[in-house]
Order: structure tokens, then C-alpha cells, then sequence
């Protein structure tokens, strides 16, 4: 089974305010991999929310998994910089994901940093797994054959992203630029 699950910051504030705190993150993601049986296939931080693409492997539920990594992320979160009250708007969004359109469309998450403005290209932004599917980082973080058998090649998918890109309300001159990469 896999399910989008998501959440952002109370009053849309961010939840991510330096480098050390996407990697504190990153590092209970990995944590608790190996405890809850789950698998990433597709995640991207950005600064007041992030989204995963999550496949349960056992009956260990993803539900638990989230509620383990983000309870130890706001603790932390909160000792850090002396944060009260919730940190997160509410509880985590879990959609399953019923159709294989749907399921492609949630791969395009990698493409959020460039819709909101945070860099002009997905490859850009550390702090998602999109290197990873484009073969030019090595972590451990994704499903390496859901890529292969999605996208069995690397260029299919960062043409798919930039498509997806090229279809959404973007400013003229990110356009131009994401229509320059084909040339």
C-alpha cells in the first residue's frame, strides 16, 4: 500500500529553519526506516512543510512511523529554539493512492521547491530525493526500482518533472528558463 502523507507549520510558518534542521530530520527518517519496514519511495522538505510517498511493507503503520520521527523532530525542534505550543498545523495527512495517475503525479513532489520559488530547478534543492532519482546523488532514501520500473531511464523522469513544471502557473521568465533546459 502506498500513501502521500504530508503536513506543514502551524500559521504556515516554517518548520525548517536551518541546514542542521533538515538533516536532524533526514537522520530519523532513516532511523526509524529500518524499525517501522517502510519504504521511501519520493520525499521533499521545504521550509514550512514537506511531503512523503511512502509504501508500508508490514503491518507496522506508516502512521506510527510519522507520529515516531515527528514527535522526536519537535522536541527537538522545540529545545532548539525555545518553541511552545504545536509546531505542525494539525495532525499529518495520509492519502492513499488508488489510481497509477495519481501515483505519478505524486512523483512530480519533487518539483514543489521550483512552484514555490526556492530554487529555479529541481535539481537544486538538497532536500528532497530527486538526485537520487536522476542518478546523480547516492543516498538511501528512495526505491530504486520503482524508479527503474517507472522511469528506466534517468532522463524520462527529469523530462517528466520539467513537463509537469511546464504545465503549472509559473512566472514568464521561469518558464523561458525551464523551456531552455530542452535545447
Amino acid at each position: 500500500m502506498c500513501l502521500h502523507v504530508y503536513d506543514r507549520g502551524a500559521h504556515r510558518q516554517s518548520i525548517f529553519r536551518v541546514e542542521g534542521n533538515y538533516l536532524f530530520l533526514l537522520k530519523r527518517v532513516r532511523r526509524y526506516l529500518g524499525l517501522f519496514h517502510i519504504t521511501v519511495i519520493a520525499y521533499c522538505f521545504l521550509p514550512n512543510h514537506y511531503h512523503f510517498l511512502l509504501r508500508q511493507e508490514t503491518e507496522k503503520t506508516i502512521s506510527a512511523l510519522i507520529q515516531a520521527i515527528f514527535n522526536s523532530y519537535s522536541k527537538a525542534y522545540n529545545k532548539a529554539y525555545a518553541h511552545t505550543g504545536t509546531l505542525f498545523e494539525g495532525p499529518f495527512q495520509a492519502k492513499h493512492i488508488a489510481s497509477y495517475a495519481y501515483l505519478l503525479h505524486l512523483c512530480c513532489i519533487h518539483a514543489n521547491p521550483v512552484k514555490h520559488g526556492l530554487v529555479d530547478h529541481p535539481a537544486d534543492w538538497p532536500y528532497s530525493n530527486y538526485l537520487e532519482w536522476i542518478g546523480e546523488r547516492n543516498g538511501t532514501l528512495f526505491d530504486q526500482s520503482f524508479v527503474e520500473t517507472h522511469f528506466p531511464q534517468t532522463e524520462e523522469y527529469r523530462k517528466f518533472v520539467l513537463n509537469y513544471l511546464r504545465t503549472r502557473d509559473l512566472p514568464e521568465d521561469l518558464r523561458r528558463y525551464l523551456e531552455s533546459l530542452d535545447d
